[in-house]
């Protein structure tokens, strides 16, 4: 099970460090988007959520500071699903269930992240803190 659970936090872990990298690689674009959905400084918001998806998502895979990185997950998570993907405020049908499907999609992720808080640490095959 230990193998099982490594090779389930490199799986979560990489989702968000990609994420982590396309929003810093992408900043521009997603900028207008957050601008879009009325974020406050949205240029700063995508860097600094992105810096936050890196570091959760490379907290989870390596095991340091686990909690601190789930806590952080948690947080970009529940507040984009909420703020971005308000689908309730939407009438096209298309938009709608799209906007549904990533409000879902991050409360979910967000829920593994919050039950990965519950493992004791250190984690094993990890590198602590």
């Amino acid at each position: 099970m230990v193998w099982a659970f490594l090779l389930g936090r490199i799986v979560f872990g990489l989702f968000f460090i990609y994420n982590g990298i396309n929003h810093l690689a992408n900043v521009r674009r997603l900028s207008g988007y957050a601008a879009s959905k009325k974020v406050p400084v949205p240029q700063a918001a995508v860097i600094v959520t992105g810096i936050m998806l890196l570091l959760g998502g490379a907290s989870v895979v390596t095991g340091y500071q686990p909690v601190i990185g789930n806590i952080l997950l948690s947080i970009f998570l529940v507040v984009v699903a909420f703020w971005m993907h308000n689908f309730w405020g939407e009438t096209d049908p298309m938009v709608r269930a799209n906007q549904m499907t990533n409000f879902t999609k991050n409360l979910a992720l967000a829920g593994a992240a919050l039950a990965l808080l519950g493992v004791p640490t250190p984690w094993p095959l990890s590198l602590g803190g």
